[in-house]
Formats: C-alpha cells, structure tokens, sequence
C-alpha cells in the first residue's frame, strides 16, 4: 500500500528549474560585504528595497498603527480573535483606493469585488481553482515568470499553452500568435478556459499597450474564454508609457454591457509596488460574482492577518502618504534601472527597453557558444559559479529564444548593484582576452599546418622529381 500520495511524490512543483536552482546556490554561498565579500550576489529575486525608508518613517510617525491601537487605546484583543474570511472592510476600502489611486485614479474599484489572498501566487491559484478543472488549459505569453508553473499548474492540474512571443517585435503579443497557442491547445486536446498576461511583464519589464489589450479582449471575446491580468508591479512604472490597466480599456470599449465584463479579472498584490512580500497581501479582483463568492470561500485556505491588515488599513488610508511613495518609489526605480543600463552597456551588453518592474531583460545572446539553450545554461553557469551572481536564464521563463537574462537591480545597495556590474564587466572583459588569444592561437596553428602542408608537397615532388630523375 502506498502511505503518500501522488502530489507529495511527484516532480511537477517546478523547483528543478533554473529559476530556483539559482537561488539555491546563492544560499549556500550568499554575498556579505564584510563576511563574504566574494559571494554570490542575489540578482535573482524581484524584491523592492529601494523605499523602506519611507515605510519606516511613516510607522515612526504612527505608532498607535504599529503598537495595535486605535486613539491610544489597544485593539490587540480584537485583533487576535477570529475574523472570517471576508477581511477587514476598513482595509479592503483602503487598498481599493490604493489600486485607483495607481491607476491615476482613471478607474475605480469596488471593494465587495475584491477577495483578499495569502499574496499574488495564492490568487493566481485560486483563480486557477475557481476558472478550470484538472486539464484545462490557459494561454501565456512567453516568456513568462517561471513561479507560473507551480503557481498555475502544480496543484489545480491546469495547463499552460505559450503564446510564443519574439524580439522582432520586442516580444509583443500579436493577432498570428494568440490564434496559434489557441490551435496548439486545441490539438493536444486540451480545453482553452483563457489567457494570462502580467503587465506590466514579469520578466521583460514592459507595460502592455492598448493595441495589445484591446486585442486580448477582442481574442477572449470571440473564443469566450476569460483573461487574467496580473497587475503587481501597476505601482513600479517610472517611464512613459504610462500604465494601462486592462479595466480602463474595458470600460473605454463599453464592455461592461456584454459577458466579457464578467470574464475579466484582475491579480493585484503589495509585494512590489509597497515592497512587502513578507506581509503576504494579495487580492483578486473580479466582477463574476460567483467567482467572487467561490475565491472568498477558498480564500480561508490562506488568510492574511487581521494585524497586518489592520496596520496596512491605517498606512494605505492616508493619502499624503500614499502619493510621496507612489512618486518618490518610481522617481528611485527610475534612476537604478538608468545604473543598471548604463553598467551593463559599459561592458557590451545590451537590455531590452523597458519601463517597469525591478529587473532588466538582459541579451547577451553575442556571449553563448553557440545558438542553443544548452549553451545558455552553460553561460548561465559560468555566471553563477565564476562570476557570484544569480540571475535567471530564459529557458527558465520558456523563452524561445536562448542567450536572454532577467537582473534584478532593486533587491541590494547601490554599492552591492556597482560590484555586480563590476564584475560582469570583469567576465566580459576575460571572455574577450580568451576568444582573442584562442583566435590566435588558431591561427598559429592555420599558419603552421599550412607552411607544413606546402612543405609536404614541395618534399613531395622533389622525391617524385628524384624518381623521374
């Protein structure tokens, strides 16, 4: 009799990827700039550290939000009974507005659709949970952040179809290639029950256009399926365009009056645009109101803390607060994806234009020894062990094309950012000397084998002249 089952035994949670193997390696050897100054510096993980500051100084300047009171009065009892798994309506209020507040304030949410989730990887999943059955599958523009696989996949039994995007366009997503992902499904049999898209995009750092999202809603429309619209880093766009988020195009396109209303619907979280992924704030916004009810109900399955949300409620409430961080975060994304460019243009590499996010989607596509993913890996490698940072390969972001990178730059010091270009500057630099001098040597070796080659067969005919003779 078997005592596991087959969820604890098998090898579908997607950790043997490269994605988290990279990090594994970082935290065996993790970079301390007083205890290990040559460790692996962590360019693998999208965390913002840019603004704590801000964060810190407004808990400073609240402490009854801190120390769990309300006019000086403790509320710590109330906190810590049992609340259901509704939330705390002062804080859903809050982080409603929040969300318009990023938006420009150019769409509004209504806080009675909205469920509140345990971060942005328990909401995909849920909606995964309450959109598809085991073998159903959803479309996803590749590439795309490797957690999806586990995050989509591993539990709900769904299936992830690429919508193959490319360079020649800057990876956007087009009209052939939705309807080629859509036909792909369809012939391994698989049921289409949607669409996937993070904007701004994870890992490529770019914001979708209206085109695009016009075009989603107009795919999704004639296919009847459903589009999520992962929306966490809505609050990290530091350069035009601005954000766009997919409800203002469906209002703008009068969709609230057809079933495509109904079939939209938004992943939202605090983990990037406020910086606290440890606090587990997520929250799925959909205007189906039985998939409203059906993610409440499975939301008790991962519950964020009525302390947590009570200091959150009071932070995100006051809006002279709000605004300063909103600007004052972007204006710091701005100027360290600006160093992260310029550092990585000095050594010869090139990022794809972005305007978003806390990483660069790096091309160093000129450094593989050949044009395959095996190459890749092996580059990736070299980067990892010799070099001492931990970015992510794109084959892990099933990319399809190898020799591209994801580099965090928000989750270190500005000193530790300026080593991590120092050194890739290094391994470039290295990588050059050593084609060179193996150039050369080849060409010694040409230019010897030659001069042999024509001595062989200046000695050649002088023994068959000698025999002539």
């Amino acid at each position: 009799m078997k005592l596991l089952s087959e969820k604890a035994t098998c090898n579908s949670h997607g950790q043997d990827s490269s994605y988290f193997l990279g990090w594994q390696e970082y935290e065996k050897n993790p970079y301390d700039e007083n205890q290990n100054p040559k460790g692996i510096i962590q360019m693998g993980l999208a965390e913002n550290q840019l603004s704590f500051d801000l964060l810190e100084s407004w808990l400073g300047q609240n402490p009854d939000a801190a120390g769990f009171k309300r006019n000086g009065e403790s509320i710590f009892r109330e906190l810590a009974l049992f609340q259901d798994y509704h939330g705390l309506p002062a804080f859903k209020n809050a982080l409603v507005q929040f969300m318009a507040e990023i938006r420009g304030n150019k769409v509004t949410f209504d806080s009675n659709k909205l469920v509140l989730t345990a971060g942005a990887t328990s909401a995909n999943e849920t909606l995964m949970f309450c959109l598809a059955d085991r073998g159903d599958a959803f479309l996803l523009p590749t590439p795309y952040y490797p957690g999806f696989d586990r995050d989509l996949k591993w539990r709900t039994g769904a299936e992830i179809v690429p919508i193959q995007c490319t360079s020649s366009n800057g990876f956007r997503i087009t009209e052939s290639a939705l309807e080629e992902a859509y036909k792909e499904a369809k012939s391994r049999n698989l049921r289409v029950k949607g669409v996937l898209v993070t904007n701004p995009s994870n890992p490529l750092g770019t914001t979708l256009t209206r085109n695009e999202l016009e075009l989603l809603l107009s795919f999704v429309d004639t296919k009847g399926i459903h589009l999520i619209s992962d929306e966490i880093y809505s609050g990290t766009v530091f350069y035009s365009p601005n954000f766009v988020s997919v409800m203002e195009v469906l209002i703008e396109k009068n969709y609230m009056y057809t079933d495509v209303w109904d079939r939209v619907h938004i992943v939202y979280s605090l983990s990037k645009d406020l910086g606290l992924p440890g606090f587990r704030v997520g929250a799925i916004y959909s205007n189906d109101d039985v998939v409203v009810s059906a993610a409440t109900k499975m939301s008790s399955f991962g519950l964020i803390s009525s302390q947590t949300q009570y200091l959150l409620s009071a932070m995100l409430s006051d809006k002279k607060f709000t605004n300063k961080y909103i600007s004052e975060n972007q204006k710091r994304l701005k100027k360290r994806h600006a160093m992260m460019v310029r550092g990585l243009q000095s050594a010869g590499i090139s990022c794809l234009e972005s305007n978003a996010g806390l990483f660069c989607w790096v091309d160093m596509r000129h450094l593989l020894s050949s044009n395959t993913f095996e190459a890749e890996i092996e580059l990736w490698k070299k980067i990892v062990y010799e070099v001492g940072l931990n970015i992510s390969p794109g084959s892990s972001c099933h990319c399809t094309e190898p020799g591209w990178f994801r580099a965090c730059f928000a989750n270190m010091s500005e000193d530790t950012l300026n080593l991590a270009i120092q050194r890739i500057k290094n391994f470039v630099n290295s990588s050059a000397i050593s084609t060179d001098a193996h150039s050369n040597q080849t060409n010694q070796n040409t230019s010897t084998n030659t001069k042999k080659k024509l001595f062989s067969k200046w000695g050649f005919r002088l023994s068959f002249n000698d025999r002539e003779r």
